[in-house]
Formats: structure tokens, sequence, C-alpha cells
């Protein structure tokens, strides 16, 4: 099992936009995707993170499973326009990808 995990960070006094979009794109978006079939987690920095970090956990059970949900995103019309919603509200460069095996 692996953890991949999606950080960005909110601008000044957005978070909660970018938590509701984050919630909005689960439901809507990466269902079409697959994340269905993952345990997915949305997070936000609390105590000994900083606050504007907002994270989102995709349990998955292999690499392959990953890269099937990536195709799929990478073709999906409805995840460009959410990226361009999103945009106004995050600190520009600051998404990344982490992955975990689970151990």
């Amino acid at each position: 099992m692996l953890i991949a995990r999606w950080q960005i960070d909110a601008r000044f006094g957005h978070k909660q936009t970018v938590i509701d979009l984050l919630h909005r794109w689960v439901r809507e978006i990466g269902a079409t995707a697959g994340t269905d079939k993952m345990d997915i987690k949305i997070l936000t920095g609390s105590i000994g993170a900083r606050e504007a970090t907002v994270e989102v956990n995709h349990s998955v059970e292999s690499l392959a499973q990953l890269e099937a949900f990536f195709g799929e995103i990478g073709k999906n019309d409805a995840h460009k326009q959410w990226g361009k919603d999103l945009e106004p509200y995050v600190v520009s460069g600051s998404s990344h990808w982490t992955i975990y095996r689970v151990v």
C-alpha cells in the first residue's frame, strides 16, 4: 500500500476556499478517475506544520493504481477547469506530490 500526498499552500485568507474546492473535486471529479476506490483524506496544517498547507492523502494499493489515476485525471476537462478555478487561491509553485510506502 502507498500513500500519495498532494500538498498545496493556500494564499493568506483563502484556506477555507481551497478546502471547499478540494472537497468538491473529490466528490465531482476525483471519483471519475478512481478516487472512489481509494481512502481519501484532506488535511490542513495545525501544530508544527504551516497553517496554509492543505494536503490530500490518497491511499492506493499499488503504483499501477496511482498511474492509472494520473492517466485518467490528465484527460479530464473538468479537472483542467477545476485547476483554473483553484489557481487564484493558492501560492504559485507550492503544489507537489510525495509518495510514501506503508510498512
